[in-house]
């Protein structure tokens, strides 16, 4: 029994290395729909743990070494490919004279998986983020970016298709990103000991801002839920 969260941890790494074959065989839906798979299972590892009170150093290393790609590398290889996509770059990528400087910006996603694992280490060693994050939690970083991608497929033409369609764009949350995940922005944590409104605050707002932005907006409201995030944790503070 006490391996079962080992397990689940295992199926989250497993899914990030199949996220990115698929990315690299250019299906970046599956590839998004496999990282969302990713973050159920990360929920469901450490809610095991809990539930048989199995908690073990090599489950926490384990732990981040499987968040590192699936919510570091694999959203970068995304962001990489919609980059090159944006470009016209050919596949596969013949580097030279005039191919460099769009070569160089692609390589910007490096700074996704660089800031990722960062950030999991400060986690890992940071004793004030059991009940609160500092920073963007790398799921969330993922869902930042397969958001845009699910919602430029479903939801037809718009700013998501725009958006992953844009060279600029992309380079653009290609940074915000990976500065978010090693800000000091209090952010909230999804976890919470009781349904209470008091205490809760925070997450409730959230859930009604998505719930509103969905039924406003549709699938193509995705892209809002990390921005809405961000404001439900600063809003929160406010009841504190």
């Amino acid at each position: 029994m006490k391996h079962i969260p080992n397990f689940i941890t295992s199926l989250n790494l497993a899914s990030g290395f199949i996220s990115i074959i698929f990315v690299l065989n250019g299906d970046l839906v599956t590839a998004s729909w496999i990282i969302l798979a990713a973050m159920v299972f990360d929920f469901l590892d450490g809610f095991m743990a809990r539930l048989l009170n199995s908690y073990s150093a090599i489950g926490k290393e384990l732990d981040s070494l499987a968040d590192l790609v699936s919510f570091g590398v694999a959203p970068a290889i995304i962001i990489y490919k919609m980059l090159a996509r944006s470009l016209e770059l050919p596949e596969p990528l013949v580097i030279n004279q005039d191919s460099l400087p769009s070569f160089l910006i692609i390589c910007s996603t490096a700074l996704m998986p660089v800031c990722a694992g960062l950030r999991l280490a400060i986690f890992n060693t940071d004793e004030t983020q059991t009940r609160s994050f500092k920073g963007l939690p790398t799921p969330a970083n993922a869902l930042a970016v397969i958001s845009f991608v699910i919602a430029s497929h479903y939801s037809g033409p718009g700013f998501s298709s725009w958006f992953t369609g844009s060279p600029v764009a992309l380079v653009i949350l290609t940074i915000i990103l990976p500065l978010l995940m090693v800000s000091r922005i209090p952010l909230l944590s999804l976890k919470t000991t009781h349904l209470k409104f008091r205490g809760n605050e925070g997450r409730y707002i959230l859930i009604i801002m998505v719930v509103t932005a969905f039924i406003i907006g549709g699938t193509g409201a995705a892209p809002l839920i990390i921005p809405l995030y961000i404001i439900a944790s600063l809003i929160s503070l406010l009841f504190k």
